[in-house]
């Protein structure tokens, strides 16, 4: 691991911010020789307060929707000089510019092929403009866009399922990770950037604030998530799935529901904590090692 200050302390995240620590998790896996495009969103906020930063490597600052394309841009830049060798590139999104307001670029990204590293750091709603529902909104959690009332229960949807959109496009390397288990993360980090192409890592980084859970339980909530089944750890290779994390006992996910304030309108209603229980037990079967997806 390199001992340059790659990510620097200081910032101004939230209390037991998922989010802070898988960035730092990221760029002490990543190293110093690399370029990242980070789109706008709290880690954007929260790292470049002027005229401070916590980068310590170029950073470049992109609108919601364009991280992949500066990437691509950037990726050209490097090759036209000669030096695509000497950096690796990365483009951050968070869920909502990268399952919303940027998916468009990012698919065309893939489709290309261009060497990127595009890691979605997912919070599940848009937590920097007032956490609104996102496509990778959890069902049934209540968010300022999708509320708990007398009419509606929380988000309907599903999260959308952008690592398989990912393989479907022939990403050659897509991962999920999560802040719980740390170096799980950073393996995926490094096993990504050795490979050329395009690549996509989606990591569940808890969000007190948004998730309404106490801000000392980071890791905890996203072991819950893993051990529940609600956010399964896998690697998918040339479309086929090569690793699963292995949840000898899995856990109800009320466990991980009743801790958070986004779900208290359904954790004593049975037939609702059912359905979420439902999508835990399908994501069980259906992420399981050595099956061929496309």
């Amino acid at each position: 691991m390199s001992t340059v200050k790659v990510f620097n302390a200081g910032h101004t995240a939230c209390s037991g911010c998922g989010l802070s620590l898988a960035a730092r998790l990221v760029m002490e896996a990543a190293g110093p020789n690399v370029i990242v495009s980070n789109s706008t969103g709290c880690l954007e906020v929260f790292t470049t307060r002027s005229p401070q930063t916590a980068w310590g490597v170029p950073w470049v600052h992109s609108l919601f929707e364009n991280s992949g394309a500066l990437a691509t841009g950037i990726v050209a830049a490097l090759k036209m000089q000669g030096k695509e060798n000497e950096a690796r590139v990365m483009a951050f999104g968070g869920d909502g510019s990268t399952a919303d307001i940027g998916f468009g670029i990012i698919s065309g990204m893939w489709e290309r092929g261009d060497d990127v590293l595009y890691v979605c750091f997912d919070n599940e709603a848009y937590m920097n403009t007032g956490i609104q529902r996102s496509g990778l909104t959890p069902f049934l959690g209540a968010t300022s866009t999708s509320p708990a009332g007398s009419v509606t229960g929380g988000n309907q949807k599903q999260k959308k399922n952008i690592p398989m959109i990912a393989a479907a496009h022939g990403v050659k390397y897509v991962a999920t990770a999560c802040v719980g288990y740390q170096r799980d993360l950073q393996n995926k980090i490094k096993k990504a950037l050795a490979i050329k192409g395009p690549k996509y890592v989606q990591i569940l980084a808890t969000c007190p604030l948004g998730w309404g859970n106490d801000s000392s339980l980071t890791i905890q909530m996203g072991k819950l998530a893993v051990e529940t089944g609600l956010f399964p750890l896998f690697e998918v290779e040339e479309g086929k799935i090569t690793n699963v994390m292995n949840v000898a006992k899995p856990k109800p996910v009320e466990e991980y529901l009743k801790l958070q304030t986004r779900f208290r309108h359904i954790v004593k209603n049975p037939e609702e904590v059912a359905k979420v229980q439902a999508i835990a037990d399908a994501n069980f079967k259906r992420y399981t090692k050595d099956k061929v997806l496309f």
